[in-house]
């Protein structure tokens, strides 16, 4: 397979903004409109997620009315 090719393979990415441990009765009560607190802190860089592994870390940006990620680090998965 040549290297062009690969470059076309396309994988599942994820920007995650934070996580939490909610019970099923929690999730259960959960309506438009609920508010879910997450681990993170505001300010803090989001993960950056690629076939289930974080790879960077950066930083939410708006473009025009859209959202994108600032990477800010690359992380070494050791591969």
């Amino acid at each position: 397979m040549k290297l062009g090719s690969v470059q076309e393979v396309k994988v599942p990415a994820q920007v995650v903004l934070g996580r939490t441990d909610l019970s099923l009765g929690e999730i259960s009560q959960l309506t438009v409109g609920s508010i879910v607190q997450l681990t993170a802190l505001a300010g803090e860089p989001v993960d950056f997620v690629v076939s289930g592994e974080v790879v960077a870390r950066g930083e939410v940006v708006v473009i025009d009315e859209n959202f994108g990620i600032r990477l800010t680090a690359i992380l070494d998965t050791g591969r």
